[in-house]
């Protein structure tokens, strides 16, 4: 079966004729319908229907529903059939259906190497490890999933090791349990003092962790195993798991893979739900890059508005801005702002300082304008937080990182602007566009301080 393979940015509007993204020459009239009759299986779709209706479709964040923000928007891409174009909104990765493979990049990487995409991937999960190089292929979604093995294998952990009931069989004379009469009739006549009875006990080494075992080790003999997994933290927890998994072989992985097909819904141990997912996707990658199911989607995307506010927040913390979580799994995650003295009306700000400032993540396009809904939300969240400016973060290739002052209100004042951090482009290595990136986040920090202390009462 042949494979065809297209390539598009993210944010692509009004679109782009399907037969300029297809990466191969062979761009014949049957090709061109195949395609488009695979992403058509896709296309102009509710995202959360995708999710739920195809179980190889891995999409981050995993509440991406949670809260109603852009809800519209969240579509993979959709497809014209009269003009024959695509467009993308904020979802980048990989992605496929029949005998097609759409690849969505970054629009601030170039069509080989996806170093932005990579980057912030490489800050959000990995942020122990520095200049983490990555592999040049194009189809390189076995990375991605590296990325967030080390993150969620943390998080999971942090709630303790996962435990779960499991029969144990056993012939002495400590009796705990049900008596196993066949058994006992079989070994213990005549009677000799055991006693053959069965028990479920707690057992730390149960599919979940064996699961986890299995992806370890897998991960250790990748390209970027050894720098992924190097963090003290990830370290401290893979050797808990280890510990807990006597019983593991390498023989077993397809058992353990077998024994895993049901999803984990527990009610204490939340957040293995993701890392169990996460992990059978590493032991079946290949069914991710290329499905076996022509009617089904594959492939693994993130939300490119989510990761660049996540993004963000690793440079932002360092000048002590608040990251409310609103899509944070568990509720004393969230740190939430209230409109009233009571204590209603949550709201999430993307950050803040008290008194000081709030900044607002975007990741689309802004055209050099704030749009209407946008400047009411941070204007109420100035007065609720007595804050003295707000601004839009945001990404561009074209001016190096700066705050634009964009007016001063009326009636209790407070300046409104615009944060751009700059993206560098045309970068030969990786190496180079770290090097340049890391420049244009100290400006962009710089650019934070200034705005603050310029506009403080």
């Amino acid at each position: 079966m042949t494979m065809h393979k297209i390539q598009i940015s993210d944010n692509c509007y009004p679109g782009k004729l399907l037969q300029d993204c297809i990466e191969s020459e062979n761009k014949d009239i049957e090709s061109v319908a195949q395609i488009a009759k695979d992403i058509s299986i896709f296309s102009g779709r509710q995202l959360d229907q995708l999710i739920q209706e195809n179980s190889n479709l891995l999409v981050f964040p995993q509440n991406i529903n949670a809260f109603n923000d852009e809800i519209e928007e969240l579509q993979i891409c959709s497809y014209d059939n009269q003009s024959k174009c695509i467009s993308t909104g904020n979802m980048m990765g990989f992605v496929g259906a029949g005998q097609t493979l759409m690849r969505i990049s970054s629009r601030f990487d170039n069509n080989i190497n996806d170093y932005f995409l990579h980057y912030m991937l490489q800050k959000v999960f990995c942020p122990h490890i520095v200049n983490l190089k990555h592999t040049s292929t194009q189809e390189n979604i076995f990375d991605f999933l590296l990325y967030l093995f080390p993150y969620y294998l943390n998080q999971a952990l942090s709630q303790g090791l996962y435990k779960e009931y499991k029969k144990f069989e056993y012939n002495d004379c400590k009796i705990k349990g049900n008596i196993n009469i066949q058994k006992h009739l079989n070994q213990n006549i005549p009677f000799c003092g055991l006693i053959a009875y069965n028990t479920r006990e707690y057992s730390y080494d149960n599919k979940i962790t064996q699961l986890v075992r299995h992806t370890i080790e897998y991960i250790k003999r990748s390209f970027l195993g050894k720098n992924i997994l190097q963090s003290k933290e990830t370290d401290d927890n893979i050797r808990q798991i280890i510990n807990s998994t006597p019983t593991y072989s390498i023989w077993d992985r397809h058992k353990v893979l077998i024994s895993n097909s049901k999803r984990l819904n527990h009610p204490y141990f939340t957040k293995y739900c993701i890392l169990q997912q996460l992990c059978i996707r590493i032991l079946r990658h290949e069914e991710i890059k290329y499905g076996n199911d022509k009617d089904k989607v594959y492939g693994i995307l993130f939300d490119g508005s989510w990761l660049w506010e996540e993004y963000l927040n690793t440079i932002l913390k360092k000048c002590n801005f608040i990251h409310p979580r609103n899509k944070a799994i568990l509720k004393n995650e969230k740190q939430p702002i209230y409109l009233f003295e009571d204590n209603t009306y949550d709201r999430y700000p993307d950050f803040y300082k008290n008194k000081e400032m709030i900044i607002d993540a975007k990741y689309k396009h802004l055209g050099g304008k704030i749009e209407r809904n946008d400047i009411h939300q941070i204007i109420s969240y100035m007065h609720v937080l007595s804050a003295n400016t707000a601004a839009l973060a945001y990404p561009n290739c074209k001016s190096r990182s700066a705050y634009t002052a964009i007016g001063k209100l009326n009636g209790l004042g407070g300046n409104i602007g615009l944060l751009n951090l700059q993206i560098p482009d045309n970068c030969k290595t990786y190496f180079d566009f770290v090097s340049n990136i890391e420049i244009q986040e100290n400006l962009f920090v710089e650019a934070v301080l200034n705005s603050v202390q310029s506009t403080v009462k």
